[in-house]
């Protein structure tokens, strides 16, 4: 089928894209490039430079005429949009109202919408999150993602459109920015790499929910046909902290300092763990790749591939 991902340049949404090439489906990728990678576009993709809220789309979708969205561009930055609520608000809730728009006037059938499992339950009540959970975000990006997903329910309810929300977990692999404000993983790995001074925001006792980029790429391949007007948390239902990660990748990568601590960051939350046992029995997704595996094949990308181009 024909498929159109938005931030498919991205880190995670250049994933998406590999595989669905690879199982045969056509694809066509938005991306503004403010975040994504050139390098990161498969060949095989349609790619058009835009970003989500440019009247072109509209131009786009009437010609292109996708059969689903996989909807990955975003500001995904915590910080930023502590920073600046409205600019989190114009892309992740009103860009992506317009998107919504432009999909059911143009006859797409399915529209798959990444949010934060991360993000939108803040400090949880119980542990692990399910989606059932209460929803009371702590910063302006899981209230954004958040937001849309009811605006998703509402535009099945009144036009047709139908929907699955992935509620991601913190996702690490491959392709991820090293040198952004997201993305502990990547962070630490090229700091390590480098010999650099590797700084843990507040304790390092946080815990996350760690789950490898591929394992995430499939829960959107299962999405396809599945999991009609439905939210699913994506996640192994295991919590990790920020030093137990450090300590891991200080080990494969034989780095040889210890970290320096800083200030906590503004609006993050401090322990999220998801359970995912809604999308294991409704799409039949589970993690595949275990957190040790994973960055291992992480750090191998980072020394073969990034080191190089940069």
């Amino acid at each position: 089928m024909k498929i159109l991902v938005t931030g498919g340049a991205g880190f995670i949404g250049s994933h998406v894209v590999d595989l669905l090439i690879q199982e045969g489906h056509q694809i066509i990728v938005v991306d503004d490039l403010s975040s994504g990678r050139p390098s990161n576009l498969n060949p095989s993709a349609t790619f058009y430079h835009m970003d989500i809220r440019d009247p072109e789309m509209r131009k786009l979708l009437a010609s292109e005429k996708p059969e689903v969205i996989s909807h990955h561009a975003a500001q995904i930055d915590v910080r930023r949009s502590v920073a600046d609520p409205l600019f989190d608000a114009d892309v992740n809730i009103l860009g992506s109202i317009r998107l919504a728009e432009l999909a059911y006037q143009s006859g797409v059938r399915k529209f798959i919408h990444i949010s934060s499992g991360g993000a939108v339950y803040g400090e949880p009540v119980y542990l692990p999150c399910d989606e059932k959970h209460p929803v009371q975000p702590l910063c302006p990006y899981g209230a954004s993602k958040f937001a849309f997903e009811l605006y998703l329910y509402i535009y099945k309810q009144t036009y047709g459109l139908d929907y699955t929300i992935l509620r991601y977990p913190n996702v690490y692999g491959p392709r991820q920015d090293p040198y952004g404000e997201a993305g502990v993983v990547a962070i630490f790995t090229g700091q390590m790499l480098r010999n650099q001074q590797v700084r843990i925001n507040g304790s390092g006792e946080q815990v996350r929910d760690f789950v490898y980029v591929a394992d995430c790429a499939r829960a959107n391949l299962l999405a396809l046909n599945q999991g009609s007007g439905q939210v699913f948390n994506l996640g192994f239902g295991i919590g990790t902290t920020i030093n137990q990660i450090f300590e891991q990748l200080k080990e494969i990568t034989k780095y040889p300092l210890n970290p320096i601590y800083g200030p906590p960051k503004a609006g993050e939350t401090f322990r999220i763990f998801l359970d995912a046992n809604h999308a294991r029995q409704e799409l039949g997704w589970e993690p595949r790749i275990n957190l040790g595996n994973g960055l291992c094949k992480t750090v191998e990308y980072f020394r073969q591939k990034e080191l190089v181009e940069n």
